[in-house]
């Protein structure tokens, strides 16, 4: 969904930013590569090609908004850190009536080990039912 594409949302534990293609091979793909984490979200083992496609597909599918979540403690706390250099998950809203759009369902994922536990994927989720309960529309 290109609605996000332009949309950062700061917390006061995490900052959820657009998923794009620099965020795939960085971090997301190795963490995709975890047998753990398949297990955890039910996913298949891809390819870095099939990451990069399937990344394409979640920012142009009109029934999906994705964000990844960055630790907001490490990214303001380091001048010029990336977004990379502090994911620690994604947080995705699924819309499963584009004829409602006020039914639909979130997940979350924190791939960081260490940093579960800490409150992050509450936050990530909590931020995405608010701007997904209030998204802006295309004229704003």
């Amino acid at each position: 969904m290109r609605l996000n594409q332009n949309t950062m949302l700061l917390g006061k534990k995490v900052v959820l930013v657009p998923y794009t293609s620099e965020h795939v091979p960085s971090r997301y793909h190795e963490w995709m590569k975890s047998e753990e984490l398949q297990r955890l979200t039910a996913s298949e083992p891809l390819t870095l090609e099939q990451e990069y496609a399937m990344q394409r597909s979640w920012r142009e599918d009109a029934d999906k908004c994705t964000f990844v979540v960055l630790d907001a403690e490490k990214w303001q706390a380091q001048p010029g850190a990336t977004e990379e250099s502090c994911m620690v998950g994604d947080v995705n809203l699924f819309l499963t009536d584009l004829e409602d759009p006020t039914l639909g369902e979130i997940e979350v994922m924190i791939a960081e080990p260490s940093c579960r536990g800490k409150g992050l994927g509450t936050e990530a989720v909590l931020a995405m039912l608010s701007y997904g309960g209030d998204p802006p529309t295309d004229s704003e």
